[in-house]
């Protein structure tokens, strides 16, 4: 998605603590900030938590940033990066203690008002289910070339990486999802759907990126 049309707010501004420019830091890339989290955890709250995380080390570390360059964006998802991958060890924690405590008492049933946000769920999961399937650091060069638009420069910037090694990273994770799109076509005898399609198969996930060009 686009960022929201606010204007790139100044670095200095930022390295000197003004609030004011946080704002308009916060309007621009919360968005961008929310839905990378949300590709790297596949859960609303893990991501809406670290989008919270995010801008707050973002505001604590702002003496780091460059006094010179270009777009604040590939330092936010960096540390997005980071806050959703911690994010995921929390959760995998708590759900193995889940796992060993009794099973909760039923609840009223309220699927009439729930039925559309358990579809956006199921989606989720299958991309999310896709996306695991590909090792930890491909699977973040994936979401920051593909998803979240930045080019092998800025996903390296975010990364602390080589440009190379964002080439490489993004490479194998292409192929990874072809080799996913190529059984699942095996098992059905047919073609994954494409991109305007509903995403009900992993496949449908590996065609979606491999049809995405990286700027």
């Amino acid at each position: 998605m686009r960022e929201t049309e606010v204007a790139e707010p100044d670095r200095a501004r930022i390295r000197a603590g003004d609030r004011a420019a946080f704002g308009e830091l916060y309007d621009r890339y919360a968005r961008a900030v929310y839905n990378h989290a949300l590709r790297l955890t596949g859960n609303w709250t893990e991501a809406e938590e670290a989008m919270s995380e995010t801008f707050l080390a973002a505001w604590r570390t702002r003496e780091t940033v460059e006094p010179e360059g270009g777009s604040l964006k590939p330092w936010l998802l960096g540390i997005a990066t980071h806050k959703a991958y911690n994010a995921n060890r929390g959760l995998r924690r708590r759900l193995a203690f889940l796992a060993r405590s009794p099973e909760p008492r039923p609840v009223e049933d309220f699927a009439e008002e729930t039925a559309g946000r358990i579809d956006d769920s199921r989606r989720l999961a299958v991309v999310h289910r896709a996306l695991s399937r590909i090792g930890r650091q491909d699977r973040e060069v994936l979401a920051l070339c593909v998803s979240a638009g930045l080019d092998y420069r800025q996903a390296a910037e975010a990364l602390g990486v080589p440009v190379g090694t964002v080439r490489s990273r993004l490479s194998r994770a292409r192929a990874r999802l072809a080799r996913l799109s190529a059984e699942e076509k095996g098992r059905t005898g047919t073609e994954p759907p494409g991109f305007h399609g509903e995403m009900e198969s992993e496949a449908a996930l590996a065609a979606l990126f491999l049809r995405e060009e990286t700027r």
